[in-house]
């Protein structure tokens, strides 16, 4: 068991690492040569120029400014001097929202560290009972500072119990508070918000199938039957996978067609070639422009016969829709209510934004979602019990007393300070880190098949799996494992009747590897979150072999998304940690509070400066990080009740047993009184914006801004590369035309208008005016650009 010696070198090594980072972070961002990495954000809202436009051969490179390395270190005060509001408007609400976690940490564990410091510790100190049991079981100097110090039926057991619902009494008012705060700003947000097609949109799934009639011809008939005065139109779905195929190939063709375009254009004497063999390296030599040319305009006829394929096979149409209403009232009335006596049919609901719609799973029917929903959960449940094993290895190096009582051979490497030092105090932490690396990435692909149609609702259930695991494994599992290993000697020797009474007392002991675990995550991996090396690599490698035009170099910046399905539930953890230790062992609580300060900080520079958000959800995650922390609550509570079971403090248990209760009874009342604002539309929100945009904009038609909104990408980029092959009515408006509009009901294909509405692709464009809430609007550039702006005359 690691002692204070241990912890302490396995501090000095993270916080060696994590200076290491962030000195080099701050090194590398003022490199020239760096700057997209590191301020990708600016880029794409185009706020911000190359600087190596404007310099010598080497500025191009370093930075030759002898000032700007005196001042490394203004990124800190610069990533707390954007206020929420600016936040909001620069980055969108999500973003703000993630960080109200961490302030949330803070305000919650703030007082609970200094109280439980300076209570618990001299109550826990001065009892004095594992000395007693020494010969017994593993201790260390750090157990001396919990619970399991205090003697059996001692009075002391009072104060751990006052301060149990002390503790529990501020979490509940912090959460309470803060989720009133977070669904006033959400409901505050969608009514600053101008005119968006998901307002208007609902989905429609399992469509019935009706002999002799088209699905299109199905949903246009049931619709005007039974909302006939707000129905406007509907968008078909698509089975469009092959053609997805092809146009990704010819995006690929098109990219080695502007590459050696651009060659000729610097050199005009000189006609590049390429090879027509595996990746342009054998075969014979040809014209690369000609060649690309003739490629394109072979797969252009292909596409071609293949969108004439799908418009004219009734199959391809799937049993879905995307249903436009000429109100918003009209469509929280469809979202939000059964359609059929058939529980089963006419399934609806709000439709995602069109940039946050998961095509490939709409096609995916009611049973089939079920199956698979049943199937992914008893995969989670054996992949929850598969990593039990590696689990069990890291607790097995967290324990090294306890095996060499068994294995005493292996006590002359063990016991060699250094190496001991190094087993118990860092290399825990960063086995389990290891372990845990590819889990995100796998959750999501188990989230993917069990059919949701959104991106958002994607992340979320891969995010609720993680925690699961996290739960069952890092902490549970820890603990379990690592008794079973620590007291391994006490549990082969002594009686069955002995065990419960070892665990109680051993459980708390396992403060020391979570210690670990906090240091190695929460400090130096959050220091290599900002220094970014892995994206530093790529991007440099694909500019050195991939890169060929500007819009490689723009993909090649792309910095993502803060990764939801995986930061989330990390944090959850750290919630657990700190609340359940907080009585049991609050030594802990120090090293908890660092990381929400430090990973505050960091991630308030990501997503001011890097990070470019897919989606707006409007913070509906925010239910289940609640859910989360009363369920964090719920274990420490039973932990401590489990505890003081074992210490037989028959007079101060019982105190506890309405603690939960309570708990409950306080997270009942917060899903009732907040949780319809992240998942109902209020009716009387809808009308009240219909009204008034009825009288700020009567001549609106909605039916033309609704006109592409949900039009499938494919058919989009399909429409952009201007086949000729193609019927498309470009640069043909349906805003004075609503015939062109009612195709949409068809079975042929919609029109696809190149308007200035939106792309379906393409993120939100925040603009802030600053006398004014910010507002939501779509962004008419190209889809593979993201912007953000600010614009004062707004």
């Amino acid at each position: 068991m690691a002692t204070l010696g241990d912890i302490g070198v396995s501090a000095l090594i993270n916080i060696i690492s994590a200076f290491v980072f962030l000195l080099a972070f701050a090194l590398l961002r003022i490199q020239p040569i760096n700057d997209r990495v590191y301020f990708p954000k600016w880029y794409i809202n185009g706020g911000r120029n190359s600087p190596r436009s404007s310099r010598n051969f080497v500025g191009k490179f370093v930075n030759l400014n002898i000032c700007t390395y005196l001042t490394f270190l203004n990124w800190m005060p610069a990533a707390l001097k954007m206020s929420e509001t600016e936040i909001i408007t620069h980055a969108g609400f999500d973003s703000a929202v993630f960080l109200r976690i961490y302030t949330l940490g803070l305000k919650i564990f703030f007082p609970i560290t200094i109280v439980a410091l300076l209570v618990l510790i001299p109550v826990n100190v001065s009892s004095g009972t594992l000395f007693f049991l020494r010969k017994e079981l593993v201790v260390s100097d750090i157990d001396k500072l919990s619970i399991s110090n205090v003697r059996p039926q001692s009075i002391r057991f009072f104060a751990h119990i006052g301060l149990e619902y002390l503790f529990t009494l501020w979490i509940c008012y912090m959460l309470y508070k803060e989720y009133d705060n977070v669904a006033q700003m959400r409901l505050n947000f969608l009514a600053s918000q101008r005119r968006r097609a998901e307002q208007f949109t609902v989905l429609v799934r399992n469509v019935p199938h009706s002999s002799g009639r088209s699905t299109s011809d199905v949903v246009d008939q049931f619709f005007h039957k039974n909302h006939p005065e707000h129905y406007l139109s509907h968008q078909a779905v698509y089975n469009a996978n092959k053609f997805a195929k092809l146009a990704k190939k010819r995006a690929r063709l098109q990219n080695w067609l502007d590459y050696y375009l651009l060659k000729f254009e610097r050199h005009p004497d000189k006609r590049p070639t390429t090879k027509t063999g595996w990746f342009g390296i054998c075969g014979r030599r040809v014209d690369a422009i000609e060649y690309y040319k003739k490629q394109m305009k072979d797969l252009d006829a292909k596409m071609a016969l293949e969108r004439q394929k799908i418009i004219k096979d009734p199959k391809a149409i799937l049993p879905v829709a995307f249903v436009s209403f000429d109100s918003r009232w009209g469509a929280a009335v469809c979202a939000q209510t059964q359609q059929s006596k058939n529980p089963t049919l006419w399934l609806t609901n709000w439709a995602p934004e069109p940039y946050d719609v998961y095509w490939q799973n709409l096609a995916i029917p009611f049973v089939s979602l079920s199956i698979r929903k049943l199937v992914i959960s008893l995969l989670v449940f054996a992949l929850v019990f598969f990593y039990m094993i590696p689990i069990a290895f890291v607790q097995s190096l967290a324990n090294l007393e306890g095996l060499e009582r068994v294995a005493p051979f292996l006590r002359p490497v063990i016991e060699l300070k250094f190496i001991k030092s190094f087993l118990q105090g860092f290399l825990p932490g960063l086995a389990l880190k290891i372990f845990l690396y590819i889990l995100p990435s796998v959750l999501m692909v188990m989230s993917k098949i069990e059919g949701h149609v959104a991106v958002s609702s994607l992340e979320r259930r891969a995010a609720a799996k993680y925690y699961y695991f996290m739960l069952v494994n890092v902490f549970l599992g820890s603990i379990v494992t690592g008794t079973a290993f620590e007291q391994l000697d006490s549990f082969i020797h002594q009686s069955p009747t002995q065990i419960p009474r070892t665990i109680g007392v051993s459980i708390p002991m396992k403060a020391t590897f979570f210690i670990t675990y906090i240091m190695v995550d929460g400090w130096a991996g959050i220091a290599s979150e900002i220094l970014r090396l892995r994206p530093l690599v790529i991007f440099h490698l694909k500019n050195l072999f991939m890169v060929k035009t500007e819009r490689d170099r723009a993909k090649a910046m792309d910095p993502g998304s803060v990764e939801f399905p995986e930061t989330l539930p990390s944090l959850q953890l750290y919630f657990l940690l700190g609340i359940v230790y907080a009585v049991v062992t609050p030594i802990l609580l120090p090293f908890i509070l660092v990381f929400f300060a430090f990973a505050y900080l960091v991630y308030r520079h990501q997503i001011i400066n890097v990070y470019n958000q897919q989606y707006e959800s409007v913070g509906a995650f925010w239910p289940h990080v609640h859910s989360r922390i009363i369920a964090s609550l719920l274990i420490s509570q039973l932990l401590l009740l489990g505890l003081l079971s074992t210490k037989k403090a028959a007079n101060s248990t019982p105190l506890l047993v309405a603690l939960p209760i309570l708990t409950l009874f306080f997270h009942k009342y917060c899903k009732n009184r907040f949780e319809p604002a992240f998942r109902k539309y209020p009716l009387e929100e809808a009308m009240a914006k219909d009204t008034l945009e009825k009288s700020t904009e009567p001549d609106l038609n909605v039916k033309a801004f609704l006109a592409d909104a949900y039009l499938h990408p494919i058919f989009r980029s399909f429409e952009e590369e201007e086949l000729s092959e193609v019927k498309v009515e470009k640069q043909k408006s349906p805003v004075h035309d609503d015939s062109s509009v009612s195709e949409l009901s068809s079975p042929s294909p919609p029109h696809i208008v190149d308007n200035h509405h939106h792309h379906p692709q393409s993120p939100p464009h925040y603009i802030y005016h600053p006398q004014s809430p910010p507002h939501f609007v779509y962004p008419s550039y190209p889809s593979h650009q993201y912007a953000y702006s600010y614009d004062p005359e707004h």
